[in-house]
């Protein structure tokens, strides 16, 4: 679903190049992701995907060519990059939540620190997310104590929070457990029904068949091929895409 004049792109990658030392992890990459869009990112490892990811909300640097979100370039520094990070939610693989607080003042700290959010109506909205992703009982527990699967829930109830305008998934159950994998994807399919929109780093085929909206398949750090998910995982047009979908479609 998009919002009307939902074909306007909310993040452009134009030329895009982007080097770690000698190895050029990102080639000449052209992307646009518009409003409402769910766009999942697969491919091989070492593909670029990551980073790819990591571009959008500054994390990474980029060498050459530009990036912009709702068409200004990503701003360097200072307040206006915690004002982009607060827009761009980022979703990590390995839950990034602080240990030393509780589930509740992790998914209050960014609303209440950088949106300026009175406490009571920030932990008000916390426990609604928190419902939503079905782990309020967990409130007043600290990470440690509980599941993979419930604590990337909360880091997305977290990143939710902020009410971005878009958020970053960057392959969030590869650190999971099998039968945790399904409870977090579950919460993303139900984001992307509602409209979020997110560009999702995923080895989860099923999800990108289900969910995503354009499928952008990487490798080599260039964009190899895109398109609608049915159309790509039926009859890929190039020999590379074919090729990975064998490997990983017969296992």
């Amino acid at each position: 679903m998009t919002e009307t004049g939902g074909s306007t792109p909310l993040v452009r990658l134009e030329g895009v190049n982007k080097y770690f030392g000698d190895h050029h992890v990102l080639r000449d990459i052209n992307l646009t992701v518009s409003r409402g869009e769910v766009v999942v990112v697969i491919g091989p490892s070492g593909g670029g995907k990551s980073t790819l990811c990591r571009t959008i909300n500054r994390l990474e640097p980029i060498d050459s060519g530009t990036i912009t979100f709702e068409g200004k370039p990503l701003p360097a520094e200072g307040k206006a990059l915690a004002r982009l990070r607060a827009d761009v939610g980022m979703v990590f693989q390995s839950f990034n939540l602080f240990a030393h607080k509780t589930i509740l003042e992790n998914v209050t700290l960014g609303p209440i620190k950088v949106r300026k959010i009175p406490r009571e109506q920030a932990e008000r909205r916390a426990m609604e997310l928190l419902e939503r992703v079905g782990i309020a009982a967990h409130a007043s527990k600290y990470p440690a104590q509980l599941s993979g699967g419930q604590q990337q829930r909360c880091a997305i109830a977290r990143a939710l929070a902020m009410d971005p305008k878009m958020i970053l998934f960057d392959e969030p159950t590869s650190a999971l457990d099998p039968e945790m994998v399904q409870e977090v994807l579950d919460v993303m399919i139900g984001l992307a029904r509602d409209g979020m929109t997110m560009m999702v780093v995923t080895h989860e085929m099923g999800f990108a068949r289900r969910a995503a909206n354009r499928v952008v398949f990487m490798a080599d750090g260039q964009i190899v091929e895109e398109g609608e998910p049915e159309r790509f995982f039926t009859d890929p047009t190039t020999e590379r895409a074919k090729d990975f979908l064998s490997k990983i479609l017969t296992h």
